[in-house]
């Protein structure tokens, strides 16, 4: 048996986050004089920060859980983001988003921001309020249906809280580009949307505000057009993979966006909106850790082909013919939610908007475009929909809302409390976050709000365990329990996490 941690044990701890402080500070930094020799074995004789108390306490966290499932709530992640507190109802379809819930919410944009911005596209950020002048030319302001939310400002001006930014970003395009050699360019941004549904439901699934990521390529041939589609198909695969998820794209229609070559990306889940149909083997492909090269049109092509291959519809564009040439025990036929899809549209928007460039014969090009959007807030939702169990949410290590939770066994014990802070400061010297839950309840409910919140893993720190020099390590996924040595239990979690960063 390994002996038990003892007062110097704990110390060495401390003293050893002490260190990382003076590094990360000195004198400067309104630091105390280490005491000398300590039990971590070093003889500093240097500064060292004081000690401080973690910074996110549950309690003094916001996270109003609630026991009770509310009655409006009819599919599983509308519950449980309700129950768990991350999201609060200001009218239909409309949602406060609270501080767990706004956590995993950036978490998702800061994904798609890096998978973004590694293939080469640029961000920007447009308003949420545009003229309708610009959908008037572009002839899908009367086209667009009561979905739109249209208003008038003082000056009796036609505005409208945009649904998307086709209009406005082939504006911006026209206005500063004049010449072939600024081509290829994407440009995209992440912004709140609003469609005014006649039904909101299902929580942040169908609700009327989004947050929502759309980009918009600007090519001067169709062959450079579609190789931004084929890329942008790569990068939204890799996106959702990061995330825990599998995202399949399938043939589908294009609606009032128009073209003809759509894909949407559909989470499949017995919630899902949208019928789908499908040959099983397209299940077991996955992107992975391949290395791309973005500007290789052919390696972009390639990855679409293997991805698109394979039979895989929505109920629009489902063909029963082609369908039956599937082997039968491939078919399958079940719900999905999008969560994203990627368009080309040729030059519908460039032509109306008269967007055009001096092509390299000197003359004016209508440029090509495509657009291609990701249901930021929403996969929030099919995530959920995606990892849940009858206890609560489970979070993919991706988009958790923090790294770990760490649980008191014995609020008010000298050494369980200090044993804790010390645990929770090393965690964030591994660049680790932890939610530490020092309430005084029993420990059956702090396991209980630790499981519906869904943090993958939970480190439970009481003294029968410090007794043996142990802590106790949890998945959230299997349930499995580990006991381990604080700096053990650490290590495991760094090692855990450096895949996702």
């Amino acid at each position: 048996m390994p002996p038990p941690i003892t007062g110097p044990e704990i110390l060495k701890i401390r003293h050893l986050d002490l260190r990382l402080a003076e590094k990360q500070g000195g004198a400067e930094a309104g630091i105390a004089a280490c005491p000398g020799t300590q039990p971590c074995g070093k003889q500093c004789g240097t500064s060292v920060a004081p000690t401080e108390r973690p910074q996110m306490l549950l309690s003094r966290y916001f996270l109003p859980v609630l026991k009770e499932t509310p009655a409006d709530a009819e599919i599983v992640s509308h519950r449980l983001m309700l129950r768990a507190g991350m999201i609060k109802q200001a009218s239909a379809g409309i949602y406060s988003w609270l501080p767990l819930g706004y956590r995993v919410l950036r978490r998702i944009e800061q994904i798609v921001h890096e998978e973004q911005q590694r293939a080469g596209h640029i961000p920007m950020l447009m308003p949420t309020l545009q003229s309708a002048e610009l959908w008037k030319e572009s002839g899908r302001y009367d086209a667009y249906g009561p979905e739109m939310l249209r208003v008038r400002d003082r000056h009796d001006r036609d505005m409208l809280y945009g649904p998307t930014n086709e209009e406005l970003i082939t504006d911006i395009f026209r206005s500063n580009v004049a010449s072939y050699r600024a081509l290829p360019l994407t440009l995209y941004h992440i912004q709140w949307k609003f469609r005014d549904e006649v039904r909101p439901r299902f929580g942040v699934m169908r609700g009327r505000e989004f947050l929502m990521k759309d980009g918009y390529n600007f090519d001067l041939t169709k062959d450079a057009a579609l190789h931004a589609y084929n890329r942008h198909l790569v990068t939204y695969l890799r996106t959702y993979e990061r995330m825990g998820l599998q995202a399949i794209p399938m043939r589908a229609d294009s609606g009032p966006i128009g073209g003809d070559n759509t894909h949407e990306f559909l989470v499949l889940a017995d919630t899902g909106e949208s019928e789908v149909f499908y040959d099983s083997a397209v299940t077991d492909i996955r992107l992975g850790e391949r290395d791309i090269d973005y500007d290789d049109m052919n390696q972009c092509r390639s990855v679409m082909e293997e991805f698109t291959s394979l039979y895989a519809r929505t109920d629009e564009t489902h063909d029963e013919a082609v369908f039956a040439q599937v082997p039968e025990e491939r078919r399958r036929s079940a719900r999905g939610i999008e969560v994203g899809q990627i368009f080309y549209f040729g030059t519908k928007y460039s032509d109306a908007m008269g967007a055009t460039v001096q092509g390299p014969d000197g003359k004016p090009t209508p440029v090509h475009m495509g657009s291609h959007g990701i249901g930021v807030s929403r996969l929030l939702g099919a995530i959920i929909e995606a990892s849940h169990d009858d206890k609560g949410i489970i979070w993919p290590e991706g988009v958790t809302p923090f790294h770990v939770g760490i649980v008191n066994l014995k609020q008010g014990d000298a050494s369980t409390d200090s044993a804790c802070e010390g645990i929770y400061r090393q965690l964030g010297a591994e660049g680790l976050t932890a939610l530490y839950d020092d309430r005084n309840e029993r420990a059956g409910a702090k396991f209980a709000t630790m499981d519906l919140i869904g943090l993958p893993w939970r480190i439970t720190v009481g003294p029968r365990g410090l007794a043996n020099g142990r802590v106790e390590l949890t998945s959230r996924r299997g349930g499995e329990s580990e006991e381990l040595a604080p700096e053990e239990a650490i290590a495991r979690l760094r090692d855990i996490y450096a895949v996702h960063r």
